[in-house]
């Protein structure tokens, strides 16, 4: 686990990566990036703050278990919801508002092997995600990266409200998903609004939110000639099996530039 102040750097390195304008993940105030500080707290980026610019003082450290606790109400208004995050701030002398999707950062940072969250909208994702056919789109596995990287089931959403809807759906669609195949979803992709990364690493989340954006121009690029031709099912798990990929993968989530 990596200390408060190494995670919050890390923290804002990630998000200037991912917001750089001519990668075309976010624009504006779009996207939230989160660290896990440890089992108690966690850095969650500020409402409106935007990733290509963001400074230390955009983040906000909020308590686990009071984020957590807001799950349990079915419904709430908004302002109820804004005052609960603010209330869940350590340092209560931060004017920083955390992010209305401090919720869902809190769900996937609870789970095994996850230290860093990344959600963001992508052109060329959203291309298909706000498409009629987008959750038949993303059914198959292109190549063999993808599966070395993205893994071989992202989650797909569809759509719901942003924030507390959001937040209890994958808590629940997760959970489902990790009963059946034992393992945590690198990739969630949301119908109509955007992906969520989940990674160990920094590098690892870079790695699988560019190598989305690789897939859906790919992918797009395909209904030119006919539509996708996924792999086999037996060609994919063999990809996700085999023992030089799992390695490949450890080394490149791995390295830091």
């Amino acid at each position: 686990m990596i200390n408060r102040d190494e995670a919050l750097k890390k923290l804002v390195k990630l998000s200037r990566s991912l917001g750089k304008e001519e990668k075309k993940y976010v624009i504006l105030g779009e996207g939230n990036v989160s660290a896990k500080i440890d089992e108690n707290s966690f850095w969650i980026k500020a409402s409106g703050a935007q990733l290509k610019n963001i400074r230390e003082k955009d983040f906000v450290e909020v308590k686990t278990s009071m984020i957590i606790e807001i799950l349990k109400f079915e419904y709430l208004p908004d302002e109820k919801i804004k005052e609960k995050l603010v209330g869940a701030k350590i340092n209560k002398s931060s004017d920083a508002i955390p992010s209305v999707e401090t919720m869902m950062h809190a769900v996937l940072l609870n789970l095994e092997d996850v230290n860093f969250v990344a959600h963001t909208h992508p052109v060329e994702v959203n291309k298909i995600l706000c498409s009629k056919n987008a959750e038949s789109a993303f059914s198959g596995r292109l190549f063999p990266d993808e599966i070395t990287v993205c893994g071989l089931h992202p989650l797909f959403i569809r759509y719901i409200d942003p924030g507390l809807k959001l937040a209890k759906l994958i808590k629940e669609e997760v959970t489902k998903n990790n009963n059946k195949y034992k393992k945590n979803p690198a990739l969630i992709l949301l119908q109509n609004h955007g992906i969520i990364v989940l990674g160990s690493s920094v590098k690892e989340v870079e790695n699988i939110t560019s190598m989305c954006v690789k897939v859906s121009e790919i992918l797009l690029g395909t209904y030119v000639t006919g539509g996708p031709k996924f792999l086999t099912k037996e060609d994919s798990e063999r990809i996700a099996t085999r023992q030089d990929e799992k390695y490949r993968k450890k080394i490149i989530s791995n390295f830091e530039n």
